[in-house]
């Protein structure tokens, strides 16, 4: 199973991920983590991935590794409320990842958050690539304002814009 995933990243181009979400459907996903962040006081970062380095894959790292990975990197632990939640989409493994701070996790279980990556998954597989993330914003943002609903005082934490490579 190692050496399918390693030469599956291998031959797979660095710009997919670029191609799959050109800028325009990149300004569509940070529009909609704007707009969900406005109901609540969680903050959303996405993450995209195509082929893994090298140094990564021989080291067979997991989607979840690397999400957690990406966690620590783009600082989503780094809220003043630890209410941050990585969504993370690597596309040649087709995974999905969702990390959810340690604010958010005391009051929303895991299992809520694997339901939206297999939602998510599904998504991918059907070609469904902007929307599958768009309908997934759409649901952290309810389970977000139900328990970190928004106050008068809401800043904008981390960057709406989604990291894609």
């Amino acid at each position: 199973m190692k050496l399918r995933r390693l030469f599956k990243h291998l031959i797979t181009p660095d710009w997919l991920a670029q191609r799959r979400f050109p800028a325009a459907a990149r300004a569509e996903i940070a529009a909609a983590v704007a707009d969900s962040e406005r109901r609540h006081r969680g903050e959303i970062c996405i993450v995209i991935e195509g082929p893994l380095p090298l140094s990564l894959l021989w080291q067979d790292v997991s989607p979840r590794q690397r999400a957690l990975e990406h966690f620590a990197l783009r600082r989503v632990w780094d809220t003043e409320e630890n209410s941050g939640v990585l969504i993370y989409v690597q596309l040649i493994d087709r995974c999905v990842e969702i990390v959810a701070d340690r604010g958010i996790a005391k009051r929303v279980p895991q299992t809520a958050w694997d339901e939206m990556c297999r939602d998510l998954e599904a998504a991918l597989r059907a070609g469904r690539w902007k929307e599958g993330i768009l309908a997934t914003i759409g649901q952290a943002t309810r389970l977000l304002a139900a328990h970190f609903p928004a106050r008068q005082e809401n800043p904008n934490e981390l960057p709406d814009m989604p990291w894609v490579r």
